[in-house]
């Protein structure tokens, strides 16, 4: 089928990708949307796997404030040349992170950042709770990991739905983003403020 300005567009805007490789994909799943969207993203996230290692020195110090000034964020988000960090989408990614931070306030960036202590206290009460709903013993467990990962969601930034649309995590964001702008981007920290909160409670990554 013959393929349109419409439709490589569309795939764009779908996807992020080039004009040139979003027509290739059309091509190839006879303008199939769904099919060379898909392939694209796939394409995409294979690539973002192989720069993840790949050192992050440069970056931006983003600066949220929420609506009322009586929230903050601060947070640096690494990338690996300031040509990225200059751009419109890396500042965009910043933003959205910021916002999530302010709004969810998450406790760390990522998972192995949980103090074991936590961990351990959390895994008790799932035990604890289990065992008084009346589960066997056999799989306490499987339902204890499953409830840490729900956990995990909840404090761990990366792992986070998106407050704008939780059909992704802020890590899917960063690996699609990866894919998109073709270096690798990392949180370096961030640091959460409202007025109020003694130092000790001010959450930081």
């Amino acid at each position: 089928m013959a393929i349109t300005a419409q439709m490589v567009k569309e795939l764009r805007e779908r996807t992020g990708v080039g004009p040139l490789d979003c027509k290739n994909a059309l091509v190839q799943f006879d303008g199939d949307m769904d099919k060379a969207a898909d392939f694209l993203r796939e394409k995409g996230l294979a690539k973002a796997a192989k720069k993840l290692g790949r050192s992050t020195n440069e970056g931006i110090i983003h600066i949220y404030l929420h609506h009322n000034d009586r929230l903050g964020v601060l947070l640096e988000l690494n990338c690996e040349t300031d040509f990225v960090a200059k751009t419109e989408q890396f500042r965009a990614l910043a933003n959205d992170i910021a916002l999530q931070i302010a709004n969810l306030n998450p406790q760390c960036i990522r998972r192995e950042e949980v103090p074991e202590a936590l961990l351990e206290k959390e895994r008790d009460v799932q035990r604890r709770r289990a065992l008084d709903e009346g589960k066997p013993e056999n799989v306490v467990e499987r339902i204890i990991e499953g409830r840490m990962s729900k956990f995990f969601e909840e404090i761990v930034l990366l792992e986070q739905p998106f407050i704008k649309d939780d059909s992704v995590t802020i890590g899917d964001m960063i690996t699609q983003t990866i894919a998109e702008l073709g270096e690798n981007i990392s949180i370096g920290r961030f640091a959460r403020f409202e007025v109020g909160e003694s130092l000790d409670e001010a959450d930081e990554g």
